[in-house]
């Protein structure tokens, strides 16, 4: 399922170019269970998937540029999921700690589970540092928990679910192991056009490389898959659930005081932007990291602060 390294793209046209991050790795180790009959739309989603060696590649970044912003509203979506002290919590595709630290903080008994070894590796580590004796990280694939039935109080997934593949069966494993009468919570971004944070990325992408259509919409990439509330509060139901309810009044807040933070904000996210730029030249990049640093000067305020909002769903559910 390994192999050495990550691969490297160049993406120059939207819909098509993003198929090269397919992954198919994980089809192929599904194709032959009889236990798996993947929908169309599970199918095209594969093509979006990038495999595990890509997130052990930006695990570092992640850990330094992008979980710990996330603490404010990882602590937000766990109280609207009801969350208390001494809680038994599972955190799904938990990357290096976005919700489950926040979790821990709350006096919840927490365990972590990511496929990347090396997020697991960074949230470990944060775990001894900070001395929080009820928390854990174990690597595994969200598709196959290792888990009983009805072990957890709460489970929860927070913009790590939202990129697989295989949502729904993932979503379904998130229910089984929660108890009866426990939550599921999900938390997604809304739609990509207001996640100000990736237009200024695609805007100074363009500036370098004008063949580049955006985003494709058919299917879109796997972080919009639940874009739509409705779908979200579909799917939620389709797993398992009862009294789904999706929140769209929060939103994911970035403070930034410079391009070059947004730029690795960008690449510690997720592994797609660095396959955008991978085949750039330095000129290239250069450029870009110009672009983005005017975008975000003229957003400053008089902190010397500029903040860029994106929309999320917070999508909430009794088993």
């Amino acid at each position: 399922m390994h192999s050495k390294a990550p691969p490297t793209f160049l993406f120059v046209e939207g819909g098509t170019a993003f198929a090269e991050l397919e992954g198919r790795h994980f089809a192929d180790c599904r194709k032959d269970d009889p236990m798996n009959s993947p929908t169309q739309e599970t199918t095209q989603a594969e093509a979006h998937f990038a495999p595990v060696e890509a997130w052990d590649a930006i695990a570092a970044g992640y850990d330094e540029f992008v979980a710990p912003g996330e603490a404010a509203l990882a602590t937000a979506a766990l109280k609207l999921a009801g969350l208390r002290q001494g809680h038994r919590f599972l955190d799904v595709a938990a990357g290096t700690g976005g919700l489950s630290l926040p979790a821990a903080r709350l006096g919840a008994k927490v365990i972590a589970t990511d496929w990347s070894p090396k997020m697991i590796a960074h949230l470990n580590a944060r775990i001894k540092d900070e001395r929080l004796p009820d928390a854990e990280g174990k690597v595994m694939d969200c598709h196959t928990l290792d888990f009983a039935d009805d072990t957890f109080d709460l489970t929860g997934s927070l913009f790590g679910v939202m990129l697989v593949p295989d949502q729904l069966g993932a979503l379904r494993e998130m229910v089984r192991v929660t108890k009866p009468g426990g939550r599921v919570l999900l938390t997604a971004y809304g739609s990509p056009s207001e996640f100000e944070g990736i237009q200024f990325f695609i805007s100074a992408l363009r500036a370098v490389n004008p063949a580049f259509e955006g985003l494709p919409s058919n299917p879109p990439p796997l972080e919009f898959q639940v874009a739509d509330p409705e779908v979200m509060r579909r799917r939620l139901t389709a797993a398992g659930l009862r009294d789904v309810t999706v929140d769209t009044m929060h939103q994911e807040k970035l403070e930034l005081g410079s391009g070059e933070q947004l730029w690795r904000w960008c690449l510690g996210s997720n592994p797609i932007p660095g396959m955008l730029v991978a085949d750039l030249t330095e000129a290239q990049k250069a450029t870009m990291l110009s672009r983005i640093d005017d975008m975000i000067r003229a957003r400053l305020n008089e902190n010397g602060v500029a903040v860029l909002s994106a929309p999320l769903n917070i999508g909430i559910g009794t088993k």
